[in-house]
């Protein structure tokens, strides 16, 4: 199973390298992730924190704003 999650993983890199803008949405999401991160890790109870990241990230895949 993880073998076919590697390719499908390495598969979506090798189009994300090939395409400009979507790199460049690639590296914006890269920068969210990253300060939600720095967020969490400030935090004096981080598996709190790390699970409302995870709700905001799921809400706002699921389109909802609150």
């Amino acid at each position: 199973m993880s073998f076919i999650l590697r390719n499908i993983a390495r598969y979506a890199a090798q189009k994300l390298a090939s395409d400009p803008r979507v790199r460049e949405t690639a590296a914006k999401a890269a920068r969210v992730v990253a300060d939600e991160a720095r967020q969490i890790a400030r935090k004096e109870d981080k598996a709190l924190n790390a699970g409302r990241a995870v709700r905001r990230a799921m809400k706002k895949l699921q389109g909802r704003s609150t």
